[in-house]
C-alpha cells in the first residue's frame, strides 16, 4: 500500500490577513508554511489546514463544509475562543449518536469549524 504522509484541508478567502489572524492568532496554530498568497497551518501531527485567496475557480464556498479539529480539551477550546470574542454555535455538548463531545464556532469567512474529542 502507498503511503501517505499527512494531509491538508484547503479554505478560501478574499481577505487573507483576516483569515490568518483567525488561524494564527486566534486559534493560535502554528505556521507550517508561508506560501506568500496561501499559509499553512498545523493542526496535529501530519494534519495541516490551509488558508488561501481566491483565484481561478477557487471560491470562498463555505456551505456544507466543516473543519474539524480533534482535542481532548474542548472545553477549553471553548472558553478562550469565548473570551476572544469568535463566533460560537452552542455550548459543547455531547452527541452520543456519534460517540462525540464538541462544539462549533464559525471562521471570518463562514467556514464552519467543530472542536471534539470521542467519548466512550
Amino acid at each position: 500500500m502507498q503511503k501517505i504522509d499527512g494531509q491538508i484541508a484547503w479554505v478560501y478567502t478574499d481577505a487573507l490577513k483576516t483569515g490568518v489572524t483567525f488561524y494564527r492568532d486566534t486559534l493560535g496554530l502554528k505556521v507550517a508554511r508561508d506560501a506568500g498568497s496561501a499559509m499553512i497551518f498545523e493542526t496535529g501531527p501530519g494534519a495541516f489546514l490551509g488558508i488561501c485567496e481566491v483565484f481561478g475557480d477557487r471560491v470562498v464556498e463555505p456551505k456544507g463544509g466543516m473543519i474539524t479539529i480533534l482535542t481532548d480539551d474542548v472545553d477549553g477550546w471553548y472558553a478562550k475562543l469565548k473570551t476572544k470574542g469568535v463566533v460560537l454555535q452552542g455550548a459543547p455538548q455531547r452527541l452520543e449518536k456519534f460517540g462525540i463531545y464538541s462544539f462549533f464556532c464559525v471562521d471570518p469567512n463562514g467556514y464552519i469549524i467543530e472542536f471534539q474529542c470521542f467519548v466512550d
